[in-house]
C-alpha cells in the first residue's frame, strides 16, 4: 500500500508540478505527517524532491525529472473507459483505480499535451443524473459488473413492477446507466433472448460457479438502442391534438416530456389567427398527458381526444374551485 502510495505522490509531481503537503494529503486521504514522511522515504531512495518553505512552497521535482514508472495496470486500463463519468466509476467500484490511471497517464503525457489535457479537465465535465431526482441505491451493482466482466452465471431476487418479487438465473451481458439509472442487461439461463433489468429493484445477487459464453455478435450499444426506441414506440401508441400558445412553446422544453417537447419542435406546424401552434402529440395515456399538460396551464388546448379535453376541463375546474372566485 505504501509502495503505491510513493508512485502516486511521484507522478502528481511530474504531472502537475510543485504541490502542498496539504493539496498532497487531501489527493491521498492520508494525513500531512504521512506525506511528511512519504516524502523522506522517497529522498533516501534517491528521487530528487525539493521542498520550498513559505505560503507559496511545497514539493516540487527537479527540473528535468520524469520518471518512467508509468506503466498501467489491466485493471487501471479498463477502467479508462470511464474517464469521463468519475461518478459512474465510484458506483462500480473503479474510482481509485481510476484516479490511478488517469494519473499515469498524465505523466506520461509530453509536457504541451499534459498541459492541454489539464486545461480540459478544468473546463468540462459530465454529469449523467438527471436534475431534481434521487439517485438509485444500487447496492448490487459492483457485483453485478464484476459478474459481467468475468461472464459468470447469477441468481437474482427481482422485485418487478407491481412490487411482485420473482428469482432468476441470468447471464449477465452489460450494465448501461441511462440518465442516472443503472440498468443490467441479461439473458436468462435457461435460454432466451437478452432482457432489461432495472439495477436497484435487484434485492439480492449470488454469483455463482458457472460461466457462460456471451452471444456470438451481441452488441451492447446496438441492443440498448434498439430496445429504447421501442419502448417509446410502445408507450407512445395515440396521439392528440393540441393548441399551444407561444408562452407555452417557448415553455415546452423545459416543461415537457423530451418525446412531447420533440414533437413540437421537430416541425413547422401551422399557426392559427391568434398566434397559437396547432399540434399533434404523442400519448403514452390520458393520465399521464393531463399530468404532463398542466404544466403549461393556460397556455395549452387540447383539441382532442374528447377524453383528454375533458379531464383538462375537470382539471381546471378543481383548481379554480380551489383557488377561489
Amino acid at each position: 500500500m505504501r509502495a503505491s502510495r510513493l508512485l502516486s505522490l511521484l507522478l502528481m509531481l511530474q504531472a502537475r508540478g510543485r504541490m502542498t503537503a496539504r493539496e498532497l494529503a487531501d489527493e491521498l486521504e492520508v494525513s500531512i505527517r504521512t506525506i511528511y514522511r512519504d516524502m523522506d522515504a522517497l529522498t533516501e531512495s534517491g528521487v530528487p524532491v525539493y521542498a520550498d518553505r513559505g505560503p507559496d512552497g511545497g514539493y516540487s521535482l527537479l527540473e528535468g525529472y520524469r520518471t518512467q514508472l508509468t506503466g498501467l495496470s489491466a485493471e487501471e486500463a479498463d477502467s479508462l473507459a470511464l474517464a469521463g463519468m468519475p461518478g459512474a466509476a465510484a458506483e462500480l467500484g473503479l474510482s481509485r483505480v481510476l484516479a490511478a490511471a488517469q494519473l499515469k497517464v498524465q505523466a506520461a503525457l509530453p509536457n504541451e499535451l499534459a498541459e492541454r489535457s489539464r486545461r480540459i479537465a478544468e473546463r468540462f465535465h459530465l454529469d449523467a443524473p438527471g436534475w431534481f431526482r434521487e439517485a438509485d441505491h444500487v447496492p448490487t451493482l459492483t457485483g453485478i459488473a464484476d459478474a459481467v466482466w468475468n461472464q459468470r452465471v447469477v441468481r437474482v431476487r427481482y422485485r418487478r413492477w407491481g412490487d411482485e418479487e420473482v428469482e432468476r438465473e441470468l447471464e449477465p451481458l452489460g450494465v448501461v446507466l441511462k440518465a442516472g439509472v443503472w440498468y443490467l442487461v441479461a439473458a436468462p439461463h435457461d435460454g432466451g433472448s437478452p432482457r432489461t433489468y432495472r439495477v436497484a429493484r435487484v434485492l439480492s445477487l449470488e454469483t455463482l460457479d458457472a460461466r457462460f459464453e456471451r452471444p456470438e455478435g451481441f452488441d451492447l450499444w446496438r441492443y440498448w438502442n434498439e430496445r429504447s426506441s421501442e419502448l417509446t414506440s410502445a408507450l407512445y401508441q395515440a396521439e392528440a391534438a393540441v393548441r399551444v400558445s407561444p408562452g407555452g412553446m417557448a415553455l415546452a422544453p423545459v416543461a415537457l416530456r423530451p418525446h412531447t417537447a420533440r414533437a413540437l419542435a421537430e416541425r413547422e406546424w401551422p399557426v392559427d389567427g391568434d398566434g397559437w401552434t396547432c399540434a399533434v402529440i404523442p400519448v403514452e395515456s390520458i393520465a399521464s398527458t393531463r399530468s404532463e399538460l398542466l404544466a403549461l396551464g393556460a397556455e395549452v388546448e387540447v383539441v382532442s381526444p374528447s377524453a383528454l379535453r375533458e379531464q383538462m376541463r375537470e382539471a381546471a375546474v378543481g383548481l379554480a374551485a380551489l383557488y377561489g372566485p
